[in-house]
C-alpha cells in the first residue's frame, strides 16, 4: 500500500476466486429463539435440477487514493462459465481495467496467490503483451503483478469477504437456483448482474 499512496494514479488490487455452492453450508453462528433454533440442513439436487452444484467467480478488491487523499475501497465481481482458467482470467483483468481506465488510474498493483491459472504461462505472456500494448498506446492500466507467499491465504483481505458473503448468501432449508445465488451475491456486495464471463468472450 505504500507504494500506492506515492500515485495518485495507481490502485492496489487484490484478487482471488471462490466458488458459490447451492448445496455447501458455511459453518456460521446466528441469534433464534430458544425453542426454534437455526438449522442447517443437508441439501441434494433433484433429479430434474440440470444446474451447477455451484458457480465461480473472480473478485478484485480495488483500493485506492481519492481526491481527498483518503483510502477509497470497492470489489469487483465476475461470475464465470465452468471454472477459472487463464482465458478467463485474461478477461476478467481486462474488464477490471477498463474499470481503473474510467476512474483516471494508469497502474494496477496486482496482488494474487499462486494459482496455476495465475502463473500459467499463457498468463504471463498476456500480462507483458498488455503492458506493452498500454506503453505504446498511451492509454489503458499497466498490471504489476505480485505474488502472495505460498499457502497464505490469511495475507489475502478478500478472503474474509467470501466468508462472510456465503454465510449471508446461505439459505437453511431449501437448495437456490443458480440465479438466485447470482442476485445474492451481486447484493451483498453491491455489484450490479453482469453477464456471466465465458472462455468464447471476445470483449469483457
Amino acid at each position: 500500500m505504500r507504494a500506492v499512496m506515492g500515485h495518485l494514479d495507481w490502485a492496489l488490487g487484490f484478487e482471488d476466486e471462490t466458488w458459490w455452492s447451492r448445496l455447501a453450508q458455511p459453518n456460521m453462528n446466528a441469534w433464534t429463539e430458544a425453542d426454534h433454533p437455526l438449522r442447517l440442513v443437508e441439501k441434494a439436487l433433484t433429479k430434474d435440477d440440470l444446474g451447477p452444484k455451484a458457480l465461480a467467480c473472480y473478485g478484485l478488491l480495488v483500493r485506492w487514493i481519492d481526491s481527498q487523499l483518503a483510502w477509497d475501497e470497492t470489489i469487483w465481481l465476475r461470475f464465470v462459465e465452468g471454472n477459472p482458467n487463464s482465458i478467463l482470467t485474461e478477461h476478467f483483468l481486462a474488464w477490471c481495467c477498463e474499470k481503473l481506465q474510467a476512474v483516471g488510474k494508469s497502474v494496477l498493483v496486482l496482488i494474487w496467490d499462486h494459482a496455476s491459472w495465475h502463473i500459467s504461462q499463457a498468463m504471463q505472456h498476456w500480462i507483458r503483451g498488455h503492458n506493452h500494448q498500454v506503453k505504446n498506446s498511451g492509454q489503458g492500466v499497466r498490471i504489476l503483478s505480485c505474488l502472495l507467499p505460498k499457502k497464505s491465504p490469511w495475507l489475502n483481505p478478500i478472503e474474509p469477504m467470501w466468508i462472510h458473503g456465503k454465510r449471508r448468501v446461505v439459505e437453511p432449508e431449501r437448495v437456490l437456483s443458480p440465479h438466485e445465488i447470482v442476485e445474492r451475491v451481486c447484493d451483498t456486495f453491491g455489484n450490479p448482474l453482469e453477464p456471466f464471463l465465458a472462455v468464447s468472450n471476445n470483449v469483457p
